[in-house]
């Protein structure tokens, strides 16, 4: 049964998540509704990261079998008809090997996180970055952050229902960088903890902002206790930039 890789982008402001779920619209559900429609098949789309409700994706990638062969251009042109009106695009379709899968073959994953840092809300950018108006100091956000790096037990930054058998992860690389306007925070490791990236936002914005110390974000990592993170930065300012695979698929794709 060949299996196809799609590069996938959406808003997330429409659905309920990545997930199918019963109380609402999801990402998974419009993309399998559409693989139905052009191939008469009900088939399972697998993805690599299951984004919250409000949460963008610029590079989520997804698996699907089908019964028969598609040339990748007519698949990725086939569902984006039938994902109409859908804010949801397949960006590119490849045929995979028969062991590939979106989430376990996946060797990292790329998050941003959009703070749109000006006293004037947004107008055009609405739903897709989180508006603070108070200013933001870039470059001690990206200092503190560094504490970060590494393995860590990131129980502070996970939420309270996070299924995750462990709270030790390894963040591999996080960045914060001012562009204009916006503050970009930018987090790179193998997988992350249900509102990991959204926590350390929002605790980052408090550093940002003087309210808290390169040394009190230190110390919230270390109490390993969910009472010490700042508030949860929303969910629109976050988007799935790229997930990195040892063979592609989707390496020529800009």
């Amino acid at each position: 049964m060949p299996r196809y890789a799609l590069l996938v982008e959406y808003d997330g402001a429409p659905f309920v998540g990545w997930q199918r779920q019963a109380n609402g619209l999801a990402v998974q559900q419009a993309l399998e509704e559409a693989v139905e429609r052009l191939t008469g098949e009900r088939a399972t789309v697998q993805g690599a990261g299951r984004t919250d409700a409000g949460v963008h994706a610029l590079g989520q990638v997804a698996h699907v079998d089908l019964s028969g062969e598609w040339p990748a251009h007519k698949l990725r042109a086939g569902l984006n008809f039938h994902l109409r009106p859908n804010p949801v695009a397949v960006r590119a379709a490849a045929a995979v090997v028969n062991d590939f899968h979106a989430r376990f073959s996946a060797v990292k994953r790329h998050y941003l996180y959009r703070i749109l840092n000006r006293p004037a809300p947004p107008a055009l950018e609405r739903g897709r970055v989180w508006h603070v108006p108070v200013g933001l100091d870039a470059a001690i956000m990206h200092e503190a952050a560094q504490a970060l790096v590494g393995r860590h037990d990131f129980t502070t930054f996970r939420a309270s229902q996070c299924q995750a058998e462990s709270p030790v992860k390894t963040l591999d690389a996080i960045s914060v960088s001012r562009a204009g306007e916006e503050v970009h925070i930018r987090c790179s490791a193998r997988s992350f903890l249900h509102n990991q990236v959204r926590s350390i936002v929002g605790s980052l914005k408090l550093v940002g902002a003087g309210k808290w110390t390169a040394g009190d974000l230190r110390a919230a990592l270390e109490a390993c206790d969910r009472a010490a993170c700042g508030p949860v930065a929303p969910p629109e300012g976050l988007y799935l930039v790229r997930v990195d695979y040892p063979d592609g698929p989707f390496t020529d794709v800009a």
